[in-house]
């Protein structure tokens, strides 16, 4: 299988590849991320601090104040582990000075992904980073996985890419853009893939596919 399909069917990938890293992954990893070495580098990402911050943060009823709402963004942008420290001081220093239209776009496009119409939601959160050139995937898609950990996922570039690659994904052409065919064919695929594993990989969309990265990663480097 090579390239991308043009239009996207439903989630398609190489399962052989996907049951050879899982055993790969757990005869490595006894119990999957109940393995003391997995715990540790939980701990170390704060994933359970982290999406109690988000998910008191951004509840329904937490939208009151658009300013609020952005603050907190920052907040959990400024302390995840999952965003570059490149990242980290523009989406800071553009939220202080950003006027009261882009706080509402922020609130607002944040507000319908969580609580609304996905689409709009990820559409308006784009439209509103992408003039300061912070239209980022990690940006995007941080938040809504902290909040939801089950159902959204966190696209990375490079391990969206890599996942990609070794485990041949026929999902939208990536690009560094953000988009929402490619998002929602890609978190499709995770969830697909997700569910033919063992549960003990699929603790979190974040964890399952810190799994996939591991196993690219691992795969590359033994000339696969």
């Amino acid at each position: 299988m090579t390239g991308h399909v043009s239009k996207y069917t439903g989630p398609a990938l190489n399962d052989t590849t996907l049951q050879q890293a899982q055993a790969d992954f757990l005869s490595l990893y006894p119990g999957g991320f109940a393995h003391p070495e997995m715990q540790a580098i939980a701990k170390k990402h704060k994933v359970s601090k982290m999406q109690e911050l988000v998910r008191s943060a951004f509840a329904a009823d937490a939208f009151v104040s658009d300013k609020a709402i952005t603050a907190a963004m920052v907040k959990t942008v400024s302390s995840s582990s999952l965003v570059s420290v490149f990242e980290k001081p523009k989406f800071r220093d553009f939220v202080a000075s950003a006027d009261s239209h882009t706080h509402g776009q922020l609130a607002e496009g944040l507000h319908d992904f969580l609580h609304g119409d996905q689409r709009n939601g990820f559409v308006s959160l784009v439209k509103a980073l992408a003039p300061a050139k912070l239209a980022k995937w990690s940006l995007v898609t941080l938040i809504p996985n902290y909040f939801h950990p089950d159902t959204e996922v966190f696209v990375k570039p490079t391990t969206a890419k890599g996942v990609i690659r070794h485990f041949e994904l026929q999902v939208p052409d990536y690009r560094p853009m953000p988009y929402w065919d490619f998002y929602t064919a890609y978190r499709e695929t995770i969830m697909t893939m997700k569910q033919a594993c063992d549960p003990a990989l699929g603790v979190s969309n974040v964890a399952f596919c810190g799994f996939l990265m591991m196993s690219s990663k691992n795969a590359g480097h033994n000339g696969r």
